[in-house]
């Protein structure tokens, strides 16, 4: 099949830009940045894009492109690093900013430039940067410029070969998609051959290849991801030879644990293990406080506990798998290249024992190539209910780091009940599908207030809900007033322990989307 290859050097969207050649409709594959160019490696290739990366190109230990790239024919785009690379690489100067061009940025461009075909020639593009290209190499020419007069895209004036000082595949860039697009339909002239429908098989025949008869287990969590592999899994593999385990954490949700019974049942599920394990993960958190301290001890303990319920139930499975998406990978510095930074960990990608699981090939990641909203179109694909894929994403650790500070039962009542009206009364207002993710996050800080005549000093929470396609990308959700208010209202007058609400305005970046 025709494809793009996609060549990381450690950039955070580097899998966005992938995902987005996928949704036009083209094949595209990753590769670590320095990966050397062989005949073998380039069969079925119709163009290269280099992403970007957190290094500078003049950084002793900054990552390269293989040479050859700029010598076998096939079009290529820089895409950010990737096109300081190109300038670097070909005697061009890159040079730091003394301000950097950060977020969006007004571009004007030459209209007879083929990469932005149908595109107006002025635009909002998102800008991530902190170098500059100060100096085209020979033989290349500016197509276009930064309202700041910064070179933002260029080209070979003989060659395909194009940069661009933007990121295309962010939602934020107006015209990133049709950009994209010009490049992998009309510049590389690949067809329009990929499909859902080809991935999920893809993916049914490398496991059943991987598992042959072998048994497999899934820890789930109900939420999105967990469920789509059980699809996954119980559609490519006899029922009989699935096993999903279920640990109840006392870090869920309100309710959770009976809806997750339910909703795996209805999916065909013959082996299926509820484990209550609510004192043990409450004793291993006590006192604990820092962020990743609790990820690792929840993301241990989920495996420990598995391991001795596995000896108790005498489940025979070899094979691990997990909901595991590549926002966790590459947060968790585990992308396709090697200089990846880490943003936070992810108890189902940094765990010891996860990773020696991964080493003995003994673990299944089915959707670790797909972001969440392309999780959602496989689950639709596979039947499952829209009122499954439409939850909002709930962290593997759970309730753990929406609590700041040191996690107690009373900590985690009160959460969970505050979420629940917030989640509810989103829905009952229309407004729950119109928001990406919401949830509420309980502060290590108390606040005085009035209840009656008396002085009360109760909890702060904090309200978040986050507008975005992908996740890694953005923008806190434009509250109605009137909506935002009630629900605050509404939470300090039936949660006697919160005293005060207050609602979380940031974007991701700089902020995550998560607190912890």
């Amino acid at each position: 099949m025709e494809k793009i290859l996609v060549l990381d050097f450690g950039g955070q969207t580097c899998q966005l830009i992938a995902r987005r050649i996928r949704d036009i409709g083209v094949y595209s594959e990753i590769l670590p940045g320095d990966t050397k160019i062989t005949d073998k490696i380039m069969e079925d290739v119709k163009g290269i894009i280099l992403s970007g990366s957190p290094y500078s190109v003049y950084d002793k230990d900054s990552p390269h492109v293989d040479n050859r790239v700029f010598d076998i024919g096939v079009p290529v785009l820089g895409i950010c690093y990737g096109a300081q690379q190109i300038t670097h690489l070909n005697g061009g100067k890159v040079m730091p900013l003394d301000h950097r061009e950060y977020g969006r940025a007004r571009l004007h461009f030459d209209n007879s430039f083929d990469l932005f075909q149908n595109v107006p020639q002025e635009f909002i593009s998102w800008m991530s940067h902190g170098d500059t290209i100060v100096e085209l190499p020979e033989l290349y020419k500016v197509c276009a410029r930064s309202e700041n007069n910064i070179i933002a895209a260029f080209k070979h004036k003989n060659l395909p070969i194009y940069g661009i000082q933007f990121h295309p595949e962010v939602t934020h860039c107006e015209y990133g998609t049709r950009i994209l697009e010009n490049f992998a339909i009309n510049i590389c002239g690949c067809r329009k051959e990929w499909t859902m429908q080809n991935y999920l098989d893809d993916v049914s025949q490398d496991i059943k290849k991987q598992v042959g008869d072998e048994d497999v287990l899934l820890l789930i969590s109900g939420g999105v991801d967990s469920t789509v592999v059980a699809g996954i899994l119980l559609k490519a593999l006899p029922p009989a030879q699935v096993h999903l385990m279920y640990v109840d954490t006392g870090l869920m949700r309100k309710n959770e644990t009976i809806e997750v019974e339910e909703n795996l049942k209805r999916l065909g599920a013959k082996n299926l293990y509820i484990v209550n394990a609510e004192e043990k993960f409450l004793s291993a958190l006590k006192g604990k406080e820092d962020p990743e301290e609790k990820r690792r001890i929840i993301g241990d303990l989920f495996i420990k506990i598995q391991q001795e319920e596995i000896e108790k139930r005498n489940v025979n499975a070899s094979f691990l798998a997990q909901g595991t998406l590549y926002t966790d990978m590459i947060e968790s510095g585990k992308g396709v290249g090697s200089k990846a930074k880490v943003i936070k960990s992810h108890h189902n990608v940094r765990s010891p024992l996860v990773e020696q699981k991964r080493r003995e090939n003994k673990i299944i990641e089915p959707l670790s190539m797909l972001y969440k909203d392309e999780v959602r179109r496989l689950g639709r694909f596979i039947g499952i209910s829209e009122s499954v894929l439409e939850r909002h994403p709930f962290p593997g650790p759970g309730l753990a780091v929406r609590i700041l500070g040191e996690v107690t039962k009373e900590k985690c009542e009160i959460l969970r009940e505050a979420d629940y009206i917030y989640i509810n009364e989103l829905k009952n207002r229309g407004l729950y599908n119109d928001i990406w993710q919401a949830f509420a996050v309980l502060l290590p800080v108390k606040s005085v207030g009035v209840t009656g005549d008396d002085r009360h000093y109760g909890y702060v929470l904090a309200l978040r809900a986050v507008v975005s396609s992908d996740g890694m990308t953005a923008d806190a959700y434009p509250f109605p007033m009137k909506d935002l208010l009630e629900i605050s209202a509404m939470i300090t007058n039936r949660v006697k322990s919160i005293g005060r609400v207050v609602y979380d305005v940031s974007s991701k970046p700089p902020a995550t989307i998560e607190w912890e």
